[in-house]
């Protein structure tokens, strides 16, 4: 099977530590999955997949990593990061309660763009904590196209939650043979935070069908019909 390779990510240096507040209030040997993305907006399938990961991986936290931009999408398309920071807040308080549930601007606060960026610079920053990137498994269908996506794979494990309508493609992704042999069942997943990378699971759940492309749309078709009838 032909894979596209972006190569390795050009490697920049993380903050130092103590030289940014982040706000995450993280100590070594916790167990915290990062769930990036542009929340735009966030909505309960995102909650899903956050509980989801909690949940089955005995997390003790969920870092909603909310992105300034990114930069495979259309930054026409994108609200303000106020506005999506905001809609994430009320979406990780549906999937928890307390401190389990934590949305952050960091890649904002540190200037990266890019999540390999964004990843070497936390595991800088928090040395000694057990971080597992998580993602949907629609994102897992095109992660072969992310920049330095096989420098993730070794750097942390990845926890992959099935989402609608990608759950076969998922499966079946770039990614996924070339990682083939480093998957780890899904009836092994709490073991997943502790083990050395690469190591990635998938895993099902009961499927939320919402999404950000579809909420947008509503959104949209609202506006119109509220301007013809204004």
């Amino acid at each position: 099977m032909p894979f596209f390779h972006a190569g390795p990510a050009p490697r920049v240096s993380g903050p130092r530590r103590g030289a940014l507040r982040d706000g995450l209030d993280l100590r070594p040997g916790m167990k915290v999955g990062l769930f990036g993305g542009s929340f735009n907006p966030a909505h309960d399938g995102h909650a899903h997949v956050a509980e989801t990961a909690l949940r089955r991986l005995g997390l003790d936290r969920v870092v909603w990593l909310v992105s300034p931009q990114n930069p495979l999408k259309d930054a026409r398309d994108s609200a303000p990061l106020a506005d999506r920071m905001a809609s994430a807040r009320a979406a990780a308080a549906h999937a928890a309660a307390g401190p389990a549930m934590v949305v952050s601007d960091f890649e904002t606060r540190v200037g990266t763009r890019w999540t390999v960026d964004t990843l070497r610079a936390l595991t800088a920053r928090h040395p000694g904590v057990r971080f597992v990137w998580l993602m949907g498994s629609d994102n897992l269908a095109t992660f072969h196209r992310w920049r330095g996506w096989t420098d993730i794979m070794r750097m942390m494990p990845v926890a992959v939650i099935a989402r609608p309508g990608s759950e076969l493609d998922s499966r079946t992704a770039p990614a996924a043979a070339r990682f083939a042999a480093a998957r780890v069942p899904a009836s092994k997943a709490r073991l997943l935070p502790g083990l050395e990378a690469p190591a990635w699971t998938y895993l099902t759940a009961p499927l939320n069908p919402r999404s950000s492309t579809a909420l947008r749309a509503r959104a949209r078709a609202d506006a119109d019909t509220a301007r013809r009838k204004a």
